[in-house]
């Protein structure tokens, strides 16, 4: 494992879901997360890692399949009404996926 690169890719996409959770949060009504949440939660995470992807030079498809899997645990806290652990934990468990991952692409 690569702890350092397990580091930057949490805290990446840490950040990224950070600042677009409240651009949504500051754009969109309640209702919209209320309505769309179950699509637009999966589809912001994914965003969010291809972005992380692109900044840390991450090969984008295995990058995607860690955020599908660390959604998987984040799907479980979300039933049971913890949505913002489930996205930390979700963040958490993508970059240990990071961390296991081949070596960044040099550009």
């Amino acid at each position: 494992m690569n702890p350092k690169l397990a580091l930057k890719s949490g805290l990446v996409m840490f950040v990224l879901v950070a600042v677009l959770a409240v651009l949504l949060a500051l754009l969109l009504p309640k209702s919209f997360f209320e309505d769309w949440g179950w699509l637009s939660g999966p589809l912001a995470l994914l965003l969010c890692a291809f972005g992380t992807a692109r900044i840390l030079g991450l090969p984008v498809p295995r990058t995607l399949m860690g955020v599908v899997v660390a959604g998987i645990p984040a799907l479980i806290a979300v039933i049971f009404g913890i949505h913002w652990l489930g996205t930390l934990i979700a963040v958490i468990v993508f970059a240990v996926w990071c961390g296991y991952g081949p070596e960044r692409q040099r550009a």
